[in-house]
């Protein structure tokens, strides 16, 4: 079976009571895109490896990739391997001494596990066929604007000094939404 690679196209929350979070994938040599709804701390999980956040201790994602690291095992690829009642199953396929290792996961620590080791992510075409949605034109991403009136979050007043320190303790408190949104406003003026 033909292996098809993803990418990461987006991460959003959803709009259900149970703010579950939905992390977009689109195969990278073509239009199809593949929502998978995931929990809150994959969400978290995806992002901070997304957005290149460390946090000042190791989370669950990290510790596994310290661990493997440790043991001399590389995480080589993940494969997104099967779809059965809408829920998405994966596999990791790891090395250590020249041997292939096949290990179960699912899928939203599949994806936050290859965005740590930066290796490839792949589905199966059926996979596509079953669960791809189709954009006839790829879409445009949506700018942000500064709004007229300051809110509560709005930090277009603060210096970069402070934008720093406040994205530090937002780290501390383990708020990575917000430390995301702080170190997107210190890069943009950078």
């Amino acid at each position: 079976m033909k292996k098809i690679e993803l990418e990461l196209i987006a991460l959003s929350q959803g709009i259900t009571p149970n703010q579950s979070f939905a992390v977009v994938l689109g195969a990278k040599h073509g239009l199809r895109r593949v929502p998978i709804v995931i929990g809150t701390v994959e969400a978290q999980a995806i992002a901070m490896a997304a957005d290149d956040l460390k946090p000042p201790r190791p989370l669950t994602h990290d510790l596994i990739k310290n661990i493997c690291k440790e043991f001399d095992i590389h995480l080589r690829e993940v494969v997104i391997n099967n779809l059965i009642e809408g829920i998405f199953y994966a596999r990791l396929y790891c090395e250590k001494n020249n041997e292939i290792l096949e290990i179960d996961s699912r899928s939203s620590d599949a994806i936050a596990l290859a965005m740590r080791f930066k290796c490839p992510i792949y589905t199966y075409e059926s996979i596509l066929d079953q669960a791809g949605i189709v954009f006839e034109e790829p879409q445009p991403v949506p700018t942000s604007s500064k709004k007229s009136s300051a809110t509560k979050d709005d930090v277009s007043y603060y210096s970069i000094e402070k934008l720093q320190e406040m994205m530090e303790k937002a780290l501390e408190d383990e708020d990575y939404e917000k430390a995301a949104r702080l170190r997107d406003e210190i890069k943009q003026r950078r």
